[in-house]
């Protein structure tokens, strides 16, 4: 099994919230389905001003990092989305954010990215998305509120962190095109999930998979402008 599957410790969701190559997400509420994998920074630094940073609950549990891209758009991984959804934005210490109703969701096909539609509108300054991928080599921001250490707890306040980009052709967790990178400052980990991965102020990937000392997945978020225009029309 390899690392990037091993991330999926209570399903195969539960990769980059948990600590295993899986998505990112932090809990999870019902026992009649698998829980979301999840990533998080571990290193990195805490920032201050992320107004577009959002996070999502299921069932009143911190599950995974996500982006607010238009006033009722929400961006996160699809191993993220299920019942009892609700966001929080506003603030980059989750405890503090204004929680929002959440209305109805969309998953990519292929691919590990989701748009929840929040009940009410919020506003604030959204999330810019990329048309094409950066470039292998070059050097891009993650951003989440997953765990600090490798088994350690998940973060109030908001962390980044740099990293390298390999690749622009692998797989993301449900095997959409994904942007794979490895280390710098720091990197994701279980509740990481869904959070963003950024080049020049544009957001180019959605956290799917890690495993949790160097490597990541992103899924690519240039592969899915057209869904994502179609479906939140930004």
């Amino acid at each position: 099994m390899s690392i990037r599957r091993t991330i999926t410790l209570v399903g195969a969701a539960l990769a980059l919230l948990f600590g295993t190559a899986v998505p990112a997400t932090a809990a999870y509420g019902s026992s009649s389905e698998p829980p979301p994998p999840t990533p998080r920074i571990i290193g990195g630094t805490t920032v201050t001003d992320a107004p577009w940073a959002a996070s999502i609950y299921r069932n009143g549990s911190f599950t995974c990092s996500g982006s607010i891209i238009a006033p009722t758009w929400v961006l996160t991984a699809r191993h993220c989305v299920g019942s009892g959804l609700t966001v929080r934005v506003g603030s980059v210490y989750r405890s503090r954010a204004t929680s929002v109703g959440v209305s109805s969701y969309q998953v990519s096909s292929p691919g590990d990215l989701a748009l929840v539609r929040l009940s009410s509108a919020y506003t604030t300054t959204y999330a810019q998305l990329a048309d094409s991928n950066p470039p292998v080599g070059s050097t891009n921001q993650i951003c989440g509120w997953g765990r600090t250490s490798y088994n350690g707890s998940v973060s109030d306040q908001l962390k980044c962190a740099d990293v390298r980009v390999t690749s622009t052709t692998c797989r993301d967790y449900y095997s959409g095109q994904a942007i794979c990178s490895t280390r710098i400052t720091g990197n994701a980990w279980k509740g990481d999930s869904g959070g963003p991965q950024r080049y020049n102020g544009q957001q180019v990937g959605v956290a799917s998979t890690a495993d949790g000392q160097s490597t990541q997945q992103y899924g690519s978020v240039p592969a899915h402008r057209n869904w994502i225009r179609s479906t939140a029309g930004v």
